[in-house]
């Protein structure tokens, strides 16, 4: 009777082992669960992206601290624009002013 119960536990234990593997796996894959958060800061994130049809398209991503869109082609990278923001300076600020005006 002893060795029937430790078989028991042992194939309930297993059978609960395999039941959370299940779940995180799902998790995992339905993008529940962001492993991210262990990625080195400063390194390249895509932002956003927008297939043009032909294996060509567009994306945003930032790149420490940058903005850039960029053309994505089976043969090229390219940086067409970067989209930081540009800080503001005392001359461009009074031109602003006086243009609202």
């Amino acid at each position: 009777m002893n060795g029937a119960l430790v078989t028991l536990r042992t194939v309930v234990s297993l059978g609960a082992v395999l039941a959370l593997l299940a779940v995180f796996v799902w998790a995992l894959r339905r993008g529940s669960l962001k492993l991210s958060s262990f990625a080195p800061r400063g390194t390249i994130a895509i932002e956003t992206a927008m297939s043009l049809g032909d294996r060509r398209s567009l994306a945003i991503i930032g790149v420490e601290g940058h903005r850039l869109l960029i053309g994505l082609t089976p043969t090229t990278i390219s940086v067409l624009t970067d989209l930081t923001p540009k800080p503001a300076t005392a001359g461009s600020l009074a031109a602003t002013e006086a243009h609202s005006r």
